[in-house]
């Protein structure tokens, strides 16, 4: 036990240590990043004096409208070279896609199955499901109608008109159909 006590003491010793390394580390990094921020701003941003005259004023908006105008076509020349190149890349993916999809297919072989083999592949012996297609059918006889019947028996249709012709033929459409 005394020395489970000991080792567990050095580890947090030693815990304790290395978070007090990493503490004075983080404030040499800050000032560091400090240092070069203020290096950054007195190289490229040179100190503001505000001219007292009218004109001035105008001649340096003037210049700090070329300067943002200058740094806007930058910043679009960027944009333009950025999406060119991620187009690029997007080609180069496809094509590379294309390439390793393209292999020699083997010839796929015909085979004579049945419908009933082919469900018995696919879901298994558990599942008995016929397909005997020609077993559901159901058989119809055909029924033969009056009218069906009519329509042979008439015959020649040039006669059929020839009698219904005339008022004659009229009035026996009306009693027949009465």
């Amino acid at each position: 036990q005394k020395r489970h006590r000991a080792i567990t003491a050095r580890r947090q010793h030693l815990k304790s240590v290395m978070l007090q390394i990493a503490a004075t580390e983080l404030e040499k990094e800050v000032g560091r990043r400090e240092s070069e921020k203020q290096n950054y701003l007195s190289e490229h941003c040179p100190p503001l004096h505000l001219p007292g005259s009218m004109s001035e004023v105008q001649e340096l908006c003037k210049q700090l409208h070329a300067k943002i105008d200058a740094a806007e076509e930058e910043k679009y020349d960027m944009e333009i070279k950025v999406q060119k190149s991620t187009k690029e890349l997007e080609d180069m993916n496809q094509k590379l896609f294309d390439l390793r999809g393209k292999f020699k297919r083997p010839p796929l072989r015909r085979v004579r199955m049945s419908a009933d083999a082919m469900l018995k592949a696919l879901l298994g012996s558990k599942h008995k499901v016929c397909m005997d297609l020609r077993a559901n059918l159901k058989q119809v006889k055909k029924e033969d109608t009056e009218k069906e019947r009519d329509l042979r028996d008439v015959g020649d249709w040039r006669k059929n008109i020839e009698e219904k012709s005339g008022m004659e033929g009229r009035k026996k459409m009306f009693e027949t159909e009465s």
